[in-house]
């Protein structure tokens, strides 16, 4: 019996409050790595999390079984 698969790949950016620069060089790569570690905990695919100072763009391999906005919620919690 074939089986369905599925996969909606999405980008968002977070934006620092007021675009400015406070995501500092010591810590930005830890700021990834656990943005990255959620959307693996929800069952999804991290493809990129990166950024600069001001932003953060996240492109996700997201399952059809969650929202997108209920995985925001959560990485912005």
């Amino acid at each position: 019996m074939p089986g369905t698969f599925s996969q909606i790949y999405i980008q968002y950016v977070f934006a620092v409050k007021g675009r400015e620069n406070q995501l500092l060089n010591p810590w930005r790569e830890e700021v990834f790595k656990y943005i990255a570690g959620i959307i693996k905990g929800k069952n999804h695919k991290p493809i990129i999390v990166n950024g600069v100072t001001d932003h953060v763009p996240v492109f996700v391999g997201l399952k059809p079984a969650m929202s997108i906005s209920d995985l925001i919620r959560d990485v912005k919690k």
